[in-house]
């Protein structure tokens, strides 16, 4: 093909990082005089308890600059055996002797290292491989196990960066895309990502990763992508570029006009170090055009309100705007003063209070499962049971004093009528846990732990629920644990727009109105959040338990007085 007709395939954005066709090795991949050479010893991890059972064979190269004395900057590279080698296509110590020799790169320990092995039980049987199942899911287990195993085994015996703006993660095929999505899910070990002929495509749910790019909150990621004009995997790498350009991440795609192979990704890698390794000294910094910047002031961050519990939960707001929160395991309600942050115990001994929720009556209703039972405080702390015998957990009161509430592991959800009588709304959920009005009290949203799903009902004047839906789509992980998925959905809350802020293992997710999860606010300080609500006298504060803490962060949007029915605006669909 000429020149002319290999643009024409590209977007106008991507053409000037068309690649020449002359693939040849620089003076970067070759031995040079006077270069100091680095040395290569090789390993095998046996002991994974993220992998239990598997054999990684993995090599460390240490640079000739290395000082036990200076933490040294880190880089992992998937598929270890073939990028090690010096005659490959790669090369890699070879361009680390150059590249570190000519201050191009910061001192760097290479880690390099093979997808595991479970070893056959005897010669005549054969292995299982599992390069696809650790490189291609969408997921952090592969991140931890770097993170968790091999970055620290590797520290015992060289002093490794503990700042993750120092370390860089690196792979070709699966193994550029696994890179990607270990760097995307924990940004605290991965921060800079060199990526080759990687495809973000459906061989185990990498197609949303371009979807999540725009979604989330932005991370602070450098990413270099590299692809061929003849590759199947190409189209994921211009819809990845594209989510990447517009969430405004420092990002480039290199592209050639080669297929699958590494004719050029090999002699580009010099080049590709160099891009990602440039101004190594200034900590990258997150972007700032998510679609979540529509709900927030990217620049701010979460901020610590409250620390020193057991496990928080159950936010909720009062009249003037302060929180009041669960101390679970500690038997207490606190309460926040919005204005001072000052935080102080409302009350003790509360019978392992979860769920609250202040009704119209100025009450603060609380679901006392240790006790069996649904109680009302008054603001002196005085306590007035409203319903006995029931397994709740979070709960919703309606302007008329009507109570839902959800009561999970019986799969139900329940409706108390003003007069204290009550019966089963709904039964089936998965796992029905958060359970919150919309804000004109029409709808009935129910969040199921175990599945991506909220739940929408229609209220009948009788209480009961009716057209229900499993109506908000939440994005997740692809498995949790012993291959368990589940979103972890728990507590929520909503804007006066109809959109929920719903608490999950991978942050707040906020769904509109339609039922689309429109953008990811990330856990703060790596805490996975239980619940939220807005507070502030302009409820414009969100506030979300997490963990032994609560934090708080201003946002664009005001939540709703939960007492207070209000017709929200016909949304966009």
């Amino acid at each position: 093909m000429g020149g002319m007709l290999r643009r024409a395939f590209l977007p106008a954005a991507f053409a000037p990082l068309l690649h020449s066709e002359e693939y040849k090795y620089g003076p970067d991949s070759f031995r040079q005089p006077g270069v100091p050479q680095g040395k290569v010893s090789k390993h095998v991890w046996t002991t994974s308890s993220i992998y239990p059972g598997t054999v990684h064979d993995y090599w460390v190269y240490v640079p000739a600059q290395y000082k036990a004395s200076e933490p040294a900057a880190v880089m992992v590279f998937q598929d270890g055996s073939g990028f090690i080698t010096e005659t490959g296509a790669w090369r890699v110590p070879v361009v680390f002797d150059n590249l570190i020799h000519q201050g191009a790169m910061p001192v760097t320990v290479g880690i390099f290292i093979s997808p595991g092995v479970l070893p056959a039980r005897n010669p005549s049987e054969q292995g299982r491989f599992h390069r696809s199942y650790e490189y291609d899911a969408v997921t952090s287990r592969y991140a931890r196990f770097l993170g968790e195993e091999i970055l620290p085994e590797v520290g015992k015996s060289y002093n490794l960066s503990k700042d993750p703006n120092l370390h860089a993660i690196s792979g070709s095929s699966s193994g550029g895309n696994c890179s990607f999505i270990a760097a995307w899910h924990r940004p605290d070990y991965f921060r800079r990502v060199v990526s080759f002929i990687g495809g973000f495509t459906h061989q185990r749910g990498a197609l949303v990763m371009p979807s999540q790019v725009r979604k989330f909150e932005g991370k602070p990621l450098r990413i270099f992508l590299q692809d061929g004009l003849a590759d199947q995997n190409l189209q994921s790498n211009y819809d990845m570029i594209a989510a990447l350009d517009g969430a405004g991440y420092d990002a480039r795609l290199v592209v050639g006009t080669e297929g699958h192979n590494s004719r050029h990704g090999g002699p580009l890698l010099p080049e590709a170090l160099r891009w990602v390794w440039y101004d190594w000294k200034t900590p990258i910094a997150k972007p700032l055009k998510s679609f979540a910047t529509r709900f927030l002031d990217p620049e701010t961050e979460w901020e610590q309100v409250s620390s020193g519990h057991k496990f928080t939960e159950g936010p909720a707001v009062d009249s003037k705007g302060n929180v009041y929160f669960t101390d679970i395991p500690n038997n207490r309600i606190h309460k926040i003063d919005h204005a001072t942050r000052a935080v102080s115990v409302f009350k003790e001994d509360t019978g392992a209070a979860n769920g609250l929720m202040f009704g119209p009556d100025g009450r603060l209703y609380a679901c006392q499962n240790g006790r069996q039972r649904i109680v009302a405080y008054d603001g002196a702390g005085k306590e007035t049971p409203v319903v006995d015998g029931v397994a709740s957990n979070d709960l919703a009161v309606t302007s008329k004093g009507e109570i839902f509430f959800t009561e999970p592991r019986a799969k139900r959800v329940w409706y108390v009528a003003p007069n204290g009588a009550r019966k089963v709304a709904h039964e089936g959920i998965g796992l029905p846990n958060g359970v919150r009005l919309s804000p004109d009290h029409s709808l009935l949203m129910v969040a199921d732990s175990v599945t991506r799903w909220v739940w929408s009902f229609q209220i009948q004047p009788d209480g009961q629920l009716a057209h229900g839906y499993a109506f908000h789509r939440l994005e997740m992980e692809d498995e949790v644990g012993a291959g368990q998925m589940r979103s972890g959905a728990d507590g929520f809350t909503v804007d006066t727009e109809g959109f929920l802020y719903v608490a999950t293992r991978l942050g707040i997710q906020i769904s509109d109105p339609a039922g689309r999860t429109s953008a990811v606010l990330l856990n703060p300080a790596g805490q996975e959040v239980s619940n939220a609500v807005f507070a502030g006298p302009d409820l414009d504060t969100l506030y979300v338990t997490a963990g032994d803490k609560v934090f708080r962060r201003r946002m664009k949007r005001q939540g709703v007085f939960p007492w207070k029915p209000a017709k929200p605006p016909v949304p966009r669909l």
